[in-house]
């Protein structure tokens, strides 16, 4: 029996850096700079279908675990150059 392949996909956390919400209170802020509060409501309501739904779960879980460090260099890197 042959086990899923648990690495991690560092496409996803790109995609939270650079996809925003689309609907809502926080309607066009990015994924990544969501505040914690609205994730807790998604959790405790039930997060989205999709793809949509992995995306919010993966920055709630980055947030409460105190790992947004990880997004710094990704976040850097989506606003390109500073000039």
């Amino acid at each position: 029996m042959q086990t899923p392949d648990a690495s991690p996909n560092p496409a996803i956390l790109q995609e939270l850096v650079k996809h925003q919400m689309p609907f809502g209170k926080y309607k066009g802020k990015l994924l990544c700079d969501l505040p914690v509060s609205y994730l807790e409501w998604f959790c405790s309501k039930g997060f989205p279908p999709g793809k949509l739904g992995m995306q919010l779960a993966t920055i709630y879980e980055i947030k409460i675990n105190g790992l947004e460090y990880l997004l710094a260099p990704l976040k850097r890197q989506a606003k390109g150059p500073q000039r």
